[in-house]
């Protein structure tokens, strides 16, 4: 919720603090991507040693308190610098509880369970969408800030006392966990992995796309259908929900199921799902009618997140278990510095200059274009991700 909400507050931002597409861009992902990527790594390192449920609470106290004080900012640059907080506090997050999960789960349950956990995705977002929206027609902006602020505090003692630190590499051979490792040592280790490096840009490309039309589609919606901001907070919030949870769902099921028999399974599930979403998502932003956009729109929104429980499963299946939390780190560096870093700016700037030629329809060729490139692309390198995965998967007992 706290990193998706920027996308419908910014239609109250950018009125209020005169705003371009393509500052708005910078704000809701080069802000963000810029610590959230780079201290990825050295946190995982912490976390590879210590208690990571400490340190998974922690990350959520400091990005909650961020977020509320983006609720405070009066310019561009000020708002910028918070959510450059955000960034900072989410870095200490997602690593760590990736290999929280890995030592709950057997490697064959893992696409599901991490597919539960990236729920998170959809169903965080709907709800950025849903709460946000209510509260800033109704209060403001800053109102929204403050209170997903303040309410991701209560989280941080909920995190505490309910979740109990697992014993690191337990569903792993002995040998695995014996013995601390390097930066250096789980560098050299997933670069030998080709599948390792094709899956990281692979989910890159792909959170271009996600972080990008995510951020944008509340404009997009709001600009094409001349929806208020409560109507286009709650329409994209179901489309989000249903769409964004089926697709999730399907491709732990999946991958799981189909990777116990080959696990080519594992990139072929996400790289199908881009050849479906692209059509799709080229006739939704050609409709004029809501009904019709929700019909269309609702099969790229689930087509998209197919691929995050068979890539972080299979991730966590690249390296042994005392180098899982820096080998995740190193995937979401490449994942999120271009996907949240590259995505989000791009299509608003692509916008901006589109915006001479196509005035009010600028965004939506913007759209066009970058669905054209990006959803071919993501789809070849997951299909190359698959090809070399049971090559380079980690052995278990």
């Amino acid at each position: 919720m706290d990193r998706q909400i920027l996308g419908i507050l910014s239609l109250p931002i950018k009125a209020e603090l005169d705003l371009s597409d393509m500052q708005l861009g910078l704000m809701g992902g080069l802000a963000f991507a810029i610590f959230y990527s780079a201290l990825g790594i050295p946190i995982a390192r912490v976390a590879d040693r210590v208690n990571r449920v400490r340190v998974i609470a922690l990350a959520v106290g400091l990005w909650s308190v961020f977020t509320a004080l983006c609720g405070l900012a009066g310019s561009f640059t000020q708002l910028f610098l918070a959510r450059l907080g955000v960034g900072i506090g989410e870095a200490g997050g997602v690593a760590p509880t990736y290999s929280v999960l890995a030592d709950y789960f057997a490697p064959r349950e893992r696409a599901r369970a991490m597919a539960v956990l990236t729920l998170g995705l959809p169903v965080g977002s709907a709800l950025g969408l849903f709460v946000g929206g209510a509260i800033a027609a109704s209060y403001g902006w800053r109102a929204a800030f403050f209170v997903l602020g303040v309410g991701g505090l209560f989280m941080v003692p909920i995190a505490l006392l309910s979740v109990r630190e697992p014993r690191r590499g337990r569903l792993d051979p002995v040998t695995s966990a014996s013995t601390e490792a390097s930066l250096g040592e789980v560098v050299r280790h997933v670069a030998g992995k080709p599948s390792f490096w094709l899956f990281s840009l692979g989910a890159a490309t792909a959170s271009m796309l996600s972080y990008g039309l995510g951020f944008w589609l509340p404009s997009f919606v709001h600009r094409s259908q001349n929806l208020s901001l409560t109507e286009t907070s709650r329409y994209l919030a179901l489309i989000t929900f249903v769409g964004g949870v089926a697709g999730t769902l399907l491709g732990g099921w999946l991958s799981d199921r189909l990777g116990a028999h080959r696990k080519a399974a594992y990139g072929w599930v996400p790289g199908t799902a881009f050849v479906i979403g692209l059509p799709f998502l080229l006739a939704a932003v050609t409709v004029t009618t809501p009904f019709m956009l929700f019909a269309l729109l609702i099969v790229p929104q689930a087509m998209g997140l197919v691929w995050t429980g068979p890539t972080i499963a299979a991730i966590q299946q690249l390296a042994p278990a005392r180098m899982r939390s820096t080998a995740a780190a190193i995937f979401l560096f490449i994942c999120n510095f271009i996907g949240l870093g590259i995505g989000t700016v791009s299509f608003g700037a692509l916008s901006d200059t589109l915006h001479g030629q196509f005035g009010d329809d600028a965004l939506r060729y913007s759209i066009m274009i970058c669905g054209l490139i990006l959803y071919p692309l993501t789809a070849l390198l997951y299909f190359g991700a698959g090809k070399r995965l049971a090559k380079d998967w980690e052995q278990v007992a």
